[in-house]
Order: structure tokens, then sequence, then C-alpha cells
């Protein structure tokens, strides 16, 4: 029996419609790669900067955001499998600069968005601190939303520590590791968004795009990254870079890289990281995202003015990646997955969990809630509930049980994935939202007049 990917008409038919989304969702540039079975189908379109007329290669690297992680949690791993660090020992013997979370915090709680960060301070703040002293500065009780252990919550400080604790124990920088163990295995040549101790590989990369639809108009953008926060998101790849990442989790796997039964525990869903309104759970440096022959695992990755995806099948082999150099490159991925599947790639849709069935939201859920320097005011207006995130507003739409929602983007229209509210279990008061994945906690009265 052919497989699917070698039927002669599978390429043209993903190749048109891939042409056809980037023109609708105005998108400058992607790659599209899907494999399975050992074999690979890639397609590239459009160009790495607008109106510069280089045009997309399979080569070209893309800025993939928080695609990063699982390449930092891979290149944990082989520290694990090594017998250099263990999962579940506590990490101040290794990062002394965490002071009295040492005690507590553990390498799965990291990888796993579990440490009960805050998602992270501005970059600005931190574009000249070392790895160490943004550990010894921000990594600190103060930037807890929720202890360790207690439940999920996005973060990419938790990653700036991991990329950290692979300095202490390499005796290597980040990237030089990352470049050693990971990528130079994987036959993927580095290249960073950010300034790093490798050198440049000479390879081209994409340009980020914003979008203004009324206007017509499309602005390149520059990256905002800081040096610190490069094990987080300063990573850029084609996609069939992220098809080689991808193929460690397809059979047998690379042995030579990382053992099979160590990429099994990436994708295991660790028992109290719900991160609802993202995936249906989350493991070691990947999402779970449940499909109607079993669990899909990726990451999803939006730096600025990119947005990248890549989803594996273990089971059946498929793997899924694109990357676009657009911020409206998150329409196309959602679009894209009705024409996969019309060409027989069975990967889940990752529809909201909110649902159809409207409900009444909490009495008690207005107010404002904080996530390190990040603020969401929930208010009510008609009746309804808008939510407002660092001056941008949303419609609150909430589902059956009034505590889980979706977003409605005013300025296009679009549903967005929400979250949901959370009840003190003591008190039952509303004492936290999730949204995007980040618990925000409710501030106080004392709190919002400082």
């Amino acid at each position: 029996m052919i497989g699917v990917l070698a039927r002669p008409h599978i390429l043209t038919f993903l190749e048109t419609r891939l042409r056809e989304l980037v023109r609708a969702h105005g998108v400058c540039g992607a790659q599209l790669a899907v494999h399975q079975d050992g074999e690979t189908v890639a397609i590239e379109v459009g160009e790495l900067e607008h109106g510069g007329g280089t045009p997309v290669t399979r080569d070209a690297a893309f800025p993939i955001g928080s695609v990063t992680k699982p390449f930092t949690a891979t290149l944990a791993m082989t520290l694990v499998a090594d017998g250099d660090l263990d999962l579940d020992e506590p990490l101040g013997r290794h990062l002394p600069e965490l002071d009295e979370l040492g005690d507590r915090l553990t390498l799965r709680h990291l990888l796993s968005h579990t440490a009960g960060f805050a998602c992270g301070p501005d970059s600005t703040e931190v574009s000249t601190a070392s790895p160490r002293r943004y550990v010894a500065d921000h990594c600190q009780p103060h930037n807890l939303v929720q202890p360790p252990g207690a439940g999920f919550s996005y973060s990419n400080m938790g990653y700036v520590a991991v990329g950290r604790l692979v300095e202490v124990i390499t005796g290597m920088s980040w990237a030089e590791a990352l470049e050693a163990f990971v990528l130079r295995p994987l036959g993927i040549r580095p290249a960073f968004i950010c300034r790093t101790e490798v050198p440049p590989s000479g390879r081209p990369v994409a340009t980020g795009h914003s979008v203004n639809p009324a206007l017509r108009r499309t602005q390149p953008v520059r990256q905002s990254i800081a040096p610190p926060e490069a094990p987080a998101g300063a990573l850029a790849a084609s996609a069939a870079d992220l098809v080689a990442l991808g193929r460690l989790h397809v059979g047998a796997g690379i042995p030579g890289l990382l053992p099979g039964s160590y990429a099994e525990r990436m994708r295991q869903p660790v028992l109290c990281a719900d991160p609802y309104g993202l995936a249906d759970g989350w493991g070691l440096g990947l999402a779970v995202y449940g499909g109607e022959t079993g669990d899909w695992v990726g990451h999803d990755g939006n730096a600025d003015g990119t947005s990248c995806y890549l989803r594996i099948d273990p089971v059946d082999g498929w793997i899924v990646a694109l990357t676009t150099n657009t911020g409206t490159g998150i329409g196309l991925w959602k679009d894209l997955g009705r024409h996969l599947a019309e060409a027989g790639v069975p990967m889940p849709t990752g529809e909201s969990p909110a649902g159809s069935r409207p409900g009444a939201p909490p009495r008690d859920c207005a107010g404002a809630y904080r996530n390190g320097d990040a603020e969401y005011l929930v208010t009510r207006s008609g009746g309804g509930l808008t939510l407002t995130v660092d001056g941008s507003g949303f419609a609150v739409l909430t589902g059956a049980d009034g505590l889980t929602f979706e977003l409605l983007d005013h300025s296009s229209g679009q549903r967005l994935p929400g979250g949901r509210f959370q009840r003190d279990p003591r008190t039952g008061e509303i004492n936290g939202i999730l949204v995007n994945g980040r618990l925000a906690g409710r501030c106080h009265a004392a709190v919002m007049a400082r």
C-alpha cells in the first residue's frame, strides 16, 4: 500500500493550499514540512523579507520563538540521561542563586511550567544581565504566582533557569551546549536571533513582520529577546529542522542523541500541569494534544512578527512543522489543519475547549489580576465581561460552567483560545485567572493602590 505522502498529487495539493493561505492571511513567507514513514514533503513559498525579493528556501531559518523550548528541554534531558542531573532533585546544590527556592524547585518543575513562576520581566529590563544574575534577581519568591508543583503557569523565566543549569553542569554556555549536544547531532546549522557565543553559520534568516489589515500595511519588525532569555526563545530554524527534532519522538528515535525511554518521558503529561486553553496536557518541554487515534505532542512559538508550529504523532510517525515570518501566521495555521486532513494527515485541530454552550460568568470575577509585570483587568460591560491585557481589550465568552471562556478580539472579530477563572478551594472565591496558559493572581485593594 502506497504511503499518503508518496501519492503524486499530495505535494501539488499542499503547495496550492499553502500558497492560497499565504495570500489570504497576508503572510510574507512560509515553510511547511510533513513527514511520515521516512519520507518528508517540504514546501516553501514567499519572501524572507517583505518586498526584498529574496525567496524563502528550504535552508532559511525563521525565528521560532518558544519552539526553542523543546530544544532546550531535549538538551536538559540528555544531561539527565547521562546521569548529570536528576529530574526530581532540588536544584539548590547546582544553583545557589535560587536561595530559599533551591530546596523546593526541581528540573521537572522548570521543564513542565509547574515551577510557579510568572512569565518573566520585560526583555529591556534584563538585556545586560548574565544568566546567573537573571536567576538571582528574578527566579525568586516574589515572582511566584503559585507554589512550586501546585499547577501550570507558562513561564519563560523557568527556561532561563534551565539554561543557567546547563551552564553550570556542562561548563559551556547554553548556545554552545545546544549546538554540541543537540543541533550538530541532528544536522542543524545553528542560527540565533540574539547575541550568543556560537559564531553565525551564515544561514539566511527570515525577518518578522507585523500586518495592519485595515491599512493593508506590512512592516518588518526587529527581534527583541534579550541574551539571557535565549533558552526560552532565541533559536531560528527551518521547518525541516523542526522535523529533525520531531524524529526523536518517532519509533526508536535517535538513540545516539537521546535514548527512547528519555524521549518518552518528555511526552508524558505531568500530573499537575493543566494548561487549559493551550493544550490538553504538558510534559517535559512538550505540549500534549489529544487526537482521535492517540496523543500528539509539540509546541507553538511566536517571536516578534513570526508564528511557528510543531506537531508530532509518536505512534503513527507523523510530524508536521510550519514556519511563517508574519504575525498573521496564527490564522494560517488554524486554517491549515482542515487542508491537512483533506490530504490524509490526522492532526488534532486544537479547537477551543470553552465549547459552544454559553453560561453566566461568576458574579465575583471582575477585578484586577497580575502575572509578574502583566496586568489582566476584568470589567463588566453591557451584561458581559471585557478582559484588558496591558491595554488590549477582548470580549469574554464564558462556557457552560461560567468559569471557562473564549476570547473575542474586538478588532478582528476572531475567536481566540481563552482560559478559565480559578476558585480558592478553601473559600470558593475567585482568586486567579488562567489566560493563554499564564496564571494571574487576584490583586487586593491594597496591592492595586500601590
